[in-house]
């Protein structure tokens, strides 16, 4: 996540030893509130987050994955 400054317990080291945002056991991201399916964080969250666009084919992809409509 480079430079970002994501609060430490939001994160974990991959496999690779890069630091990622961490996913709890629903396999979501540990920032996002399961109530309202908004970030918890959003106006600091990770550069990555800011450039995904929903609607495109990974979004859509998750979608089906977590059986969102």
């Amino acid at each position: 996540m480079g430079d970002d400054e994501i609060p430490i317990e939001l994160t974990e080291q991959d496999r690779w030893g890069g630091w990622v945002m961490a996913r709890l056991d629903d396999g979501w991201c540990a920032a996002l509130d399961r109530k309202t399916m908004l970030c918890t964080i959003y106006e600091i969250r990770p550069m990555i987050c800011g450039e995904y666009q929903a609607g495109d084919s990974d979004c859509m992809q998750q979608r089906l994955l977590h059986h969102i409509d």
